[in-house]
C-alpha cells in the first residue's frame, strides 16, 4: 500500500473525506474490527493534550493495535535530536506517527524523512483530525452537510483553518467573524475558496459576529488565546471583546442551530455556561467523535481497507 500522510484536511479529497465520515459513523454504530492488529502508533507531542492523546490511544486499542506516547521532554523534537533523525528512527519501530507540534514545518519534516504515515494531531496552522470529528458530528446530527451554514466566531486559528477547508470540501457554507488582524490567513482562505467553487459552497469573511451568526445552522467558537500565545493574552482579550458567543448572539442563529466548541473552553471569555451547557450544545458529542473519526483515519492511513 502506498504510504499516505495527513498533514492537512485537504490531503483527503472531497470524496475520500466523505468516505472517512461514512466509515467513522458506521464503526460508531456497528463497532470496529481489528483492522490494525499488531500495529503501533507513536504519539509524538510537543503540546499538552487530553482529547487528542486519549482518543488516539483508545482508537488504536479498539482497532487491535497499540500506541506509544512520547512527550517533548522525552524526545526533544529538533533540540535533543533532529526531526529528520527522529523520523528515521521511529520508522524502524512503529507503523505510524501522530504528531502534535507547534510549527507545521516540524510535521512536514517528519513526513519528509519518515517511511511510515504521519498524521497531524494539531499544529499551529491546522487541526485536520478535529475538523473531521466536527464534520462527523454535524453530519450525525443534521443528516447532511451540503447546503448547511457554519458560522465561526473568533480567531482565524488552526481549528478555523481546517474547518473552512473541510466545509468547502463537503459543500457547506462557511462564514467567519474575526477582529481586524485575527482572520484566516490569505493562503487558507484562497484554498477554501477554490475548493468551495467545486462544491457550490460559499466562503464569507466579516468583522461583525452578528452578521456571521444570523440564520446559521451551526455556531462554532474557540479560545481566543491558544497554547503558545499566553504572552498575548491581554491584547487578545481586548481585541475579541464583543465576540463572545452568549445567549444574545446565539439567538440570531437558526432555531435548531447547534453550538460547537473543540475544547478546552475558557468559560466567560469566548462563550458562557448558558450556551456551552445549553440544550443546543454538542461539544461533548464532538469530543467523543474525535475517537470515531480518528479510527477511520487510522484505518485509512495504516490499514488495508476502510470498509
Amino acid at each position: 500500500m502506498r504510504r499516505r500522510d495527513l498533514l492537512s484536511i485537504v490531503d483527503l479529497g472531497p470524496d475520500e473525506l466523505r468516505a472517512v465520515l461514512e466509515f467513522a459513523l458506521r464503526m460508531k454504530h456497528d463497532g470496529c474490527r481489528p483492522l490494525l492488529e499488531g500495529k503501533t502508533l507513536a504519539l509524538v507531542f510537543e503540546k499538552a493534550s487530553l482529547r487528542t492523546r486519549v482518543s488516539f490511544d483508545v482508537a488504536m486499542r479498539q482497532l487491535g493495535g497499540h500506541a506509544v506516547y512520547l512527550s517533548q521532554s522525552e524526545v526533544g523534537l529538533g533540540q535533543r535530536e533532529s526531526v529528520a533523525d527522529i523520523a528515521r528512527v521511529l520508522s524502524r519501530y512503529v507503523d505510524g506517527i501522530a504528531a502534535r507540534t507547534f510549527a507545521q514545518s516540524t510535521l512536514e519534516a517528519l513526513a519528509e524523512h519518515a517511511s511510515v504515515p504521519v498524521i497531524n494531531a494539531l499544529s499551529d496552522d491546522e487541526h485536520p483530525c478535529q475538523a473531521a470529528a466536527d464534520l462527523l458530528t454535524i453530519y450525525e446530527k443534521k443528516g447532511r452537510l451540503a447546503g448547511l451554514r457554519l458560522a465561526f466566531v473568533g480567531d482565524g486559528n488552526n481549528v478555523a483553518a481546517s474547518l473552512a477547508q473541510g466545509s468547502a470540501m463537503v459543500g457547506m457554507d462557511f462564514a467567519i467573524a474575526s477582529p481586524e488582524g485575527y482572520g484566516l490567513p490569505a493562503s487558507v482562505l484562497g484554498q477554501a475558496e477554490r475548493l468551495a467553487s467545486l462544491t457550490g459552497a460559499s466562503m464569507k469573511v466579516v468583522s461583525a459576529p452578528e452578521e456571521a451568526v444570523r440564520g446559521a445552522d451551526v455556531v462554532y467558537t474557540d479560545v481566543w488565546t491558544s497554547m503558545g500565545q499566553e504572552d498575548q493574552r491581554r491584547e487578545r482579550l481586548e481585541a475579541f471583546a464583543g465576540y463572545q458567543v452568549n445567549n444574545n448572539l446565539f439567538s440570531l442563529a437558526a432555531p435548531d442551530a447547534m453550538f460547537m466548541h473543540d475544547l478546552p473552553a475558557h468559560r466567560g471569555e469566548e462563550t458562557v455556561d448558558e450556551v456551552i451547557d445549553g440544550p443546543q450544545s454538542v461539544v461533548f458529542d464532538q469530543a467523543e467523535n474525535r475517537l470515531h473519526a480518528q479510527r477511520a483515519i487510522l484505518a485509512l492511513l495504516m490499514g488495508e481497507e476502510t470498509g
